[in-house]
């Protein structure tokens, strides 16, 4: 772990646990950036010693998962502001959660898209990619759209997306 733990008061320690507890990752970064910043750290090494909490408090952190049932992603998807022409999955990442999988509507008038959950691996569960795609289809099943995950069993944040896939929208 960084060496710049020793050097934050036991306040600001307390503080930084607490955020990475709840998964407050930004949070904890600014506190210990603003703690050490008169020490000329920087934010990248700031971000070091939050990773090194959370590696510390491993199994301790809470990060809330987005229910993946289809009622749930159903209600999500009909509160956006458009019409849901399709269902997609694409993988994005971070240093602190590693690789995990955004599922987002894709939107019709107007042109957009709105987020329903992230994907993180689970305890016990199957990968991301795979609890992504069942969910997915599963919701595009539903609202009889479609479905796309252009990598669902390797890591790839630069795979086509559907409106690359599809073209152009075809309805008036």
């Amino acid at each position: 772990m960084s060496g710049w733990w020793a050097h934050l008061e036991e306040q600001t320690r307390q503080e930084v646990d607490a955020n990475v507890l709840r998964d407050r990752r930004i949070a904890a970064v600014k506190d210990v950036w603003v703690a050490l910043q008169p020490l000329g750290v920087g934010l990248r090494e700031a971000e070091q010693v939050v990773i090194g909490r959370y590696e510390a408090l491993g199994d301790r952190v809470h990060s809330p998962h987005d229910p993946l049932d289809v009622p749930s992603l159903a209600t999500r998807a009909v509160a956006l502001p458009g019409q849901v022409a399709a269902v997609e999955a694409l993988w994005d990442g971070d240093t602190v959660h590693d690789w995990f999988v955004l599922l987002v509507a894709v939107l019709e008038h107007p042109t957009g898209e709105g987020h329903l959950a992230t994907v993180h691996r689970r305890r016990g569960g199957p990968p991301p990619g795979a609890a992504a795609a069942e969910a997915g289809r599963a919701l595009a099943e539903h609202l009889g759209v479609p479905f796309h995950f252009a990598s669902p069993d390797v890591p790839d944040d630069e795979a086509p997306r559907w409106r690359t896939v599809q073209g152009p929208s075809k309805r008036p």
